[in-house]
């Protein structure tokens, strides 16, 4: 009986272990000592977008470098996967004791920012938003309804069902579009070849169906946009920013000269030293 029990006490185990490995939302990264920053990154890409920012950050400050799960070597988890995003970052930070850390976030990471800051609890030091908004489906769906945004239409079809020569070319022009640095296109490309197809289609569902241009004025907690200017012009870009960022109290936004969505591989000097001064 005492055998009989020990068997069962380990089949539980292991298929609790087992539970927790398809429910973790991301893999994380630390490195460095000093103040905490966590570094969250884009849609589909993983820690490694920060990898230069992280090398000379990481001198003087604690970084916790996120790879979320069905991106790159981390695997996928069922949908809603933003929401399980979320409150798994929730739980790190309380788990490590990073409240008063600095978040910065890049285009999908920057959106999640907004959204642990809205949390009248919230408590961070600041949040670096970098090129990303409140709501991307708001920038891009004419006539914008988030209840109208659902996981089963016929977009979202057309994208799983995809052969890989057609999805690789639609990648090629996305990563071309999204970067004036040439150097850095493969990368980019590669990061979305690589992406679970499932957590392509129905995470990106998630992100634009956010909407948090109207709660992001209960965030009391500093600011900082650091916006690209390219493809549309500063003009353009400033106009976006200004009707999206409308009902936040108090923000300070800075400007990317000759730089895509991927500032850091297109203006990774001035990226850095904007981010170091904001940090002082």
């Amino acid at each position: 009986m005492k055998t009989f029990k020990n068997i069962l006490l380990l089949i539980i185990c292991t298929l609790s272990i087992g539970l927790q490995a398809q429910t973790k939302t991301f893999d994380v990264k630390v490195q460095g000592k000093g103040k905490p920053i966590l570094l969250f990154p884009g849609f589909t890409c993983t820690g490694d977008v920060w990898k230069e920012i992280v090398t000379e950050l990481s001198k003087t400050n604690e970084c916790h470098v996120f790879t979320f799960a069905g991106f790159g070597d981390v695997p996928a988890i069922e949908k809603p996967w933003l929401s399980k995003i979320r409150e798994g970052i929730d739980q790190y930070i309380t788990e490590n004791k990073l409240e008063n850390a600095t978040i910065i976030g890049h285009s999908l990471g920057g959106t999640l920012g907004l959204w642990l800051a809205i949390d009248e609890n919230a408590r961070y030091n600041k949040i670096i938003v970098v090129d990303a908004l409140p709501s991307a489906g708001a920038l891009m769906i004419p006539n914008f309804n988030s209840d109208t945004i659902v996981y089963d239409n016929p977009y979202n079809q057309r994208l799983l069902d995809m052969d890989a020569n057609n999805f690789e070319i639609m990648a090629t022009q996305m990563a071309t579009g999204m970067c004036l640095n040439k150097e850095k296109h493969d990368v980019i490309k590669a990061w979305i070849l690589k992406a679970d197809r499932k957590t392509y289609v129905y995470g990106y569902t998630d992100l634009l169906k956010l909407d948090l241009r109207e709660p992001i004025a209960k965030i009391r907690i500093p600011i900082t946009i650091l916006a690209a200017t390219q493809p549309y012009g500063e003009d353009n870009v400033k106009k976006t920013y200004k009707e999206q960022y409308k009902n936040l109290e108090k923000y300070s936004i800075k400007y990317a000269k000759e730089s895509a969505h991927f500032i850091m591989f297109d203006q990774p000097k001035w990226l850095l030293k904007t981010i170091n001064e904001e940090l002082q």
